[in-house]
């Protein structure tokens, strides 16, 4: 990898670092795609099964590198739904399609587009420190990056178009009272902490935690009916997995199963 993504796997754990500490790990356009390769190495590596997300320095992601783009005086303004559609929205639809957990380990400020990476996420755990900036209405912007969906989602439309409208900082404490967050850690336990659940959950069967992953997501625009349609589709899948054999059989016999992941 660059050194603007690093990528390590180890015991099933795939973490991923933003690495662009002297920018708060700000996106330009090179560490766009050493992402997009590491997630791409990630989906082919049959021996991963969680992923952690996490930022080098003081910072999480600052969102985009204004810098990286090019808006002199007399220019054709950029296009940013381009931007949108070659970067960002790519990434958000792999990390929610992922058929493994993800959990983000917020070690300093999220901002913009960076907020939303961490909250599309499926676990988010943020550091004391911490805080969760939807900065777009500073710049004339709408939250994208997913933010528009996820937020309503999470808080409500009252917190989601407050936060949204007022682009006002919000530490880790506000957040995981909010419910925009699963947990907040003292600093120094954020990476120990995180990195001993991603271990845990890559003992645990991978391809039916997929498919909660999947289940869960489309309860947002199922009606009923179509979800306990979904549930049943989805259980039959799970209930065919080698998993699923190993828990009962472990289960019966009074023994700690050794999942797979299949």
């Amino acid at each position: 990898m660059s050194d603007s993504i690093l990528l390590s796997i180890n015991e099933g754990v795939a973490t991923i670092t933003l690495n662009r500490p002297k920018s708060l790990n700000s996106f330009n356009v090179d560490m766009h795609q050493q992402l997009q390769q590491a997630m791409a190495s990630v989906k082919a590596d049959p021996s991963v099964r969680c992923v952690l997300i996490t930022g080098s320095g003081r910072g999480f992601c600052a969102g985009q590198d204004l810098g990286d783009r090019n808006f002199d005086d007399g220019q054709q303004a950029p296009d940013l739904g381009v931007t949108l559609n070659t970067y960002y929205n790519p990434l958000i639809k792999s990390l929610r399609d992922l058929p493994m957990p993800i959990i983000c380990a917020v070690n300093g400020v999220a901002a913009g587009a960076g907020a939303n990476i961490a909250l599309a996420c499926d676990i988010v755990i943020a550091a004391h420190s911490a805080s969760f900036i939807q900065a777009f209405c500073r710049l004339g912007l709408i939250p994208d990056a997913g933010g528009t969906w996820v937020l309503p989602r999470l808080v409500g439309l009252a917190k989601a178009k407050g936060l949204a409208l007022l682009g006002d900082k919000l530490s880790a404490t506000q957040a995981e009272k909010m419910g925009l967050i699963w947990d907040v850690k003292a600093d120094d336990e954020l990476m120990p902490h995180c990195l001993k659940l991603a271990q845990h959950l890559a003992t645990q069967p991978t391809h039916g935690l997929g498919l909660i992953k999947q289940s869960l997501n489309a309860s947002f625009s199922n009606d009923l009916d179509t979800q306990l349609d979904l549930e049943s589709q989805l259980q039959r899948k799970a209930g065919q997995s080698e998993d699923y054999q190993i828990g009962v059989q472990a289960f019966m016999n009074k023994q700690t199963p050794a999942y797979t992941g299949r």
